[in-house]
């Protein structure tokens, strides 16, 4: 099974820093955002990946090729714990450009030849899993249960539901049946409290059905994959599952933030000074 992460956004909420930095490029500590999602598709089995990006992002390339000039430097010098920190991915990147922001739904029927006609996992840059086994791994390992398209899902407080894509399920479950997706309701209107997340497992259906809705909307700009989503749905055809990990949420500058703080927590190097320096600062503001 291939991967795909679709990075070819604008991360306006990012703005001004997105104009010259990909979000994806965001350091979480001393690792961009793409680095950890990267590794949880080799993690998870997943041996090619594409980059779907734009013109603004060929840093993500080069943050994936090999960098000659500083590992002959560290091998001079026999600094061998930072060349392992340089060292290239052992998957297959691979990159291609959407020319034109025309949404998530252009953007996969993009990625059609690369898949060659079997099921893919897709991730989105706006959250990272930590789960054990890896977001992917458990998207796969239902993937060969049911057989059909995945989401994953959260099920979240109801004053959280309005920022997310949520699902009306048959019937709650760690493996649940879809009937359809709502994008971002209106509050009181939500079908449930399962919200989806930035990971997809597509069977290769989506790209017939994609087309079909993107006639329906080529006069309009940008279309999604809701809408083939929701086709999907009706046939029986879509599966949601309530994955297992901590989700760090990176699609917004507060949640990025927090992201950061927590992570560093992690880190025993950190950890220490951390809590000191947050100590200080709650008190200077308690003055």
């Amino acid at each position: 099974m291939k991967g795909v992460i679709l990075a070819a956004g604008y991360a306006t909420r990012f703005l001004p820093a997105s104009k010259t930095i990909p979000k994806e490029m965001f350091p979480l500590i001393d690792r961009p955002v793409i680095d950890f999602i990267v590794q949880e598709m080799v993690d998870s089995g997943i041996k090619d990946i594409l980059l779907v990006s734009s013109r603004r992002k060929k840093v993500l390339e080069d943050y994936f090729d090999r960098e000659v000039e500083l590992s002959s430097a560290f091998k001079e010098s026999q600094q061998h714990q930072k060349l392992e920190l340089i060292k290239p991915t052992t998957a297959n990147i691979f990159t291609l450009r959407q020319q034109y922001m025309m949404g998530t739904g252009n953007a996969l029927m993009l990625v059609e030849p690369f898949v060659n006609n079997e099921p893919f996992v897709v991730a989105y840059p706006d959250d990272i899993v930590f789960g054990d086994p890896p977001l992917t791994r458990q998207l796969i390992d239902a993937w060969e249960v049911c057989g059909k398209t995945i989401l994953t899902v959260k099920e979240l407080p109801k004053e959280e539901l309005q920022r997310y894509g949520i699902i009306d399920p048959e019937e709650p479950g760690k493996l649940m049946k879809v009937r359809s997706m709502v994008e971002k309701p209106k509050t009181g209107t939500e079908p449930s409290c399962f919200a989806t997340y930035g990971r997809y497992l597509y069977t290769p259906e989506i790209f017939d059905v994609l087309r079909s809705t993107d006639t329906s909307h080529q006069h309009q700009g940008e279309f999604t994959q809701t809408e083939a989503i929701n086709v999907l749905a009706s046939a029986g055809k879509v599966s949601a599952l309530q994955f297992e990990g901590t989700r760090y949420d990176l699609g917004e500058p507060l949640g990025y933030l927090i992201s950061s703080i927590k992570l560093a927590m992690e880190r025993s190097e950190f950890r220490d000074p951390l809590i000191q320096e947050m100590e200080k600062l709650l008190r200077s503001y308690k003055q």
